[in-house]
């Protein structure tokens, strides 16, 4: 059976800077839909501490998420030295497709279509599939690739996460203060190596009373149009059911793999807010009654370039395996794991072995 290994990345990081002053106007209200009367100081200032988001990238105007998934799935495909005609399949993970200005979302057609047209692949036999699963979007994309190489279905994929998520937020949401653009990409391809690349995954859905913590819905302002619908999140639910049920699905991952916790040597979790994954990962680390560790394990961008859900994982991979980010590189041979928790609510991991 072969196995699943990257053999080239690529991200695109808009260079939109948006800091706290950019939300010094906001008129914000509660989830329950009061007004809060404290300054938007106040409460941007309370928010950076508990998030740790000072930054964040928002794309232009004259931009959209089939274009800088393109972006970074050619700086994926030049990395990997290997031409689009040679693809079998392109899987594209986001959770609003084509996003306009105004905010109305568009998926016909479908965005991995959108990047094969624009990264101009003839062949007719690449097949292209979307996958809309939530911020763990991207990761169970990388899982689908790995069943369909396992299957022999395939042997190169290019897998594909982009987010425009500033178009989707409500102006008088605090939240809206979490969630950013961007969008990151890998190339997969099948080899005959023995234990390496994907060697064990999870994915867990649980879709009961967890089924709108994360959701579509009009403005928390009733008195602004109901019509238009943005990004909604119950955040105490959701740091509730994450910091129960992420830790352990991780460990059932790393298990699966024959490994324990010192076998890893990074843990790239999605960047949902710093609080929560600190919170995650020492939780994790408690399972295997482990007090002290280094925190170098889990890579952090959420500081600087906020919460982008399906671009997060494949950004941040990108920028260690290419010394972009400082003091993170990957062994030689190493083993790292891929997690991330969203909407749904749907949880998953991989653990991938370099070869």
């Amino acid at each position: 059976m072969p196995n699943t290994i990257i053999i080239g990345s690529g991200s695109y990081i808009p260079n939109r800077i948006i800091g706290r002053d950019y939300f010094m106007d906001s008129e914000f209200y509660t989830e329950d839909g009061v007004k809060i009367e404290k300054p938007a100081e106040e409460t941007i200032a309370k928010f950076v501490e508990i998030t740790e988001i000072e930054n964040r990238r928002f794309i232009e105007d004259d931009l959209s998420n089939s274009q800088i998934g393109s972006e970074a799935a050619k700086a994926a495909l030049e990395d990997a030295k290997i031409d689009g005609e040679d693809l079998d399949y392109i899987i594209y993970a986001s959770n609003f497709g084509e996003v306009t200005v105004d905010g109305y979302v568009n998926f016909m057609p479908n965005m991995a279509a959108r990047v094969k047209n624009k990264l101009g692949i003839k062949n007719r036999k690449c097949i292209t599939y979307d996958m809309i699963f939530g911020c763990p979007g991207w990761v169970e994309a990388m899982i689908l690739a790995d069943n369909l190489i396992k299957a022999k279905a395939a042997k190169t994929i290019l897998v594909v996460g982009a987010e425009t998520l500033s178009r989707v937020t409500d102006p008088h949401d605090r939240n809206r203060m979490i969630f950013a653009d961007g969008a990151g990409a890998v190339v997969v391809q099948a080899t005959d190596q023995e234990n390496v690349g994907i060697i064990a995954h999870n994915t867990i859905c649980d879709n009961g009373p967890e089924l709108c913590y994360l959701e579509n819905a009009s403005s928390i302002n009733a008195n602004v149009d109901q019509k238009r619908l943005y990004v909604r999140m119950q955040g105490r639910k959701i740091y509730e059911y994450a910091l129960k049920n992420v830790p352990s699905a991780i460990k059932e991952t790393i298990e699966d793999a024959g490994l324990s916790i010192e076998n890893i040597d990074k843990i790239l979790i999605h960047q949902a807010n710093a609080k929560m994954d600190y919170a995650m990962i020492e939780r994790l680390h408690k399972l295997y009654n482990v007090k002290d560790y280094d925190h170098a394990i889990s890579p952090m961008t959420i500081q600087d370039l906020g919460n982008t859900s399906v671009a997060t994982i494949p950004t941040m991979y990108d920028l260690i395996i290419k010394g972009k980010m400082t003091g993170q590189t990957f062994k030689d041979k190493g083993n790292i794991v891929m997690t991330s928790v969203g909407a749904g609510m749907n949880i998953n991991a991989i653990v991938y072995r370099f070869p």
